[in-house]
């Protein structure tokens, strides 16, 4: 039996595409503001509670998902080394988009080169809307209608004023360019995708701030969907943690993940390169992603990754990686996530409120 009680799936479930697939570029990109999560707790509990993280990055007053994007986007290709007018599309993942009718993509796409014969779109799904771009992009190279395709994971916070989620609602995430296995430094064996309608987790039309399920959001949401993705996927795979020198898991804190690792059989050696939250904060749509641009920045030919991505409402992503030895040239290019998580500035809660509009009219 499967983790959410069904039976074994036909490997009919498995996607994988008629050539394989693989990451020919990678960037991440992190605002350098930081608001501590001591200093929310002192706004708003006097300091009773603690924090459920160090810190948050914080986008500044010149930063939203299109300004982020670029910036990892054109790491990528850095790290690619190829013509951006050889793009066959530019697809951005969040639910901060900085306009409800405007698409975040044709602005990155122009911005980084790229031709206007591309396909470019905005995609949703909560905190999973990066890897749904992900699979997108590996069905259209894989089946042979393009060579290569950018996809976005990318937030800003957004959490109401003394929620919960101000403590970790952040801002940042990464870019994958996909093409050609023969060309990767990452090869995509095959992914797996789990949903249900489990509302935990909304923000409706004309509203500032999300809401949240509490509790909720633990058991029937994150665990059920992240497990059963992940374990499903090995089943297909016919692999087990063992088989895995390193996995990523979304994070929206760090005890969810470290939490759902554990279950499953990972060590905390396998997930430690990955696992940003308790610095960065939850980036949502670019989480799961940027955890992966950091474990590659550490991973060497040979080495296999699971990814497994959450979005409230709720899905799960899985995806089975084997890096090439490609990595060692590609990782150089670019600055690493760890070079954007070490360049720091701390800021108090008054500017961060300034820095994110949270005084309004």
């Amino acid at each position: 039996m499967n983790h959410n009680g069904t039976h074994p799936l036909s490997k009919n479930f498995l996607m994988n595409p008629d050539r394989q697939v693989g990451l020919v570029g990678y960037g991440a990109y992190v605002p350098r503001y930081r608001l501590p999560g001591a200093e929310v707790s002192r706004v708003w509990t006097n300091g009773l509670g603690g924090s459920p993280i160090k810190e948050k990055a914080v986008a500044g007053l010149d930063e939203d998902v299109i300004t982020m994007s670029v910036e990892a986007a054109r790491n990528a290709l850095l790290r690619a080394q190829i013509d951006p007018k050889l793009i066959r599309a530019v697809w951005v993942g969040s639910e901060s988009h900085p306009y409800a009718v405007k698409p975040s993509s044709t602005i990155v796409a122009e911005s980084i080169g790229a031709s206007a014969n591309i396909q470019a779109a905005d995609w949703e799904f909560a905190c999973k809307a990066g890897t749904e771009a992900v699979q997108a992009s590996i069905g259209m190279i894989g089946s042979g209608m393009g060579k290569y395709a950018l996809s976005i994971g990318m937030d800003t916070a957004q959490g109401r004023p003394g929620d919960a989620l101000e403590y970790t609602a952040a801002s940042g995430g990464a870019a994958f360019l996909l093409g050609p296995a023969e060309e990767s430094c990452v090869i995509y064996q095959g992914s797996y995708s789990f949903v249900t309608d489990t509302p935990d987790f909304w923000r409706r039309a004309e509203q500032s701030y999300p809401s949240h399920g509490d509790r909720f959001t633990g058991e029937p949401a994150y665990f059920n969907h992240t497990l059963s993705a992940a374990q499903t996927l090995m089943d297909m795979m016919g692999t087990t943690p063992k088989d895995y020198t390193y996995a990523v898991f979304h994070q929206p804190n760090v005890k969810f993940p470290s939490r759902a690792a554990e279950m499953l059989g990972f060590t905390p050696d396998q997930i430690k390169h990955g696992l940003l939250a308790g610095e960065i904060g939850n980036t949502y749509s670019g989480s799961c992603m940027i955890g992966l641009t950091a474990t590659l920045d550490n991973a060497k030919a040979g080495d296999r990754i699971l990814m497994v991505s959450y979005g409230s409402g709720a899905g799960s992503d899985a995806f089975d990686l084997v890096v090439t030895d490609k990595i060692e040239d590609v990782k150089r290019r670019a600055p690493s996530t760890r070079d954007y998580i070490n360049r720091r500035t701390v800021i108090d809660y008054a500017t961060y409120c300034r820095y994110r509009g949270k005084l309004k009219d």
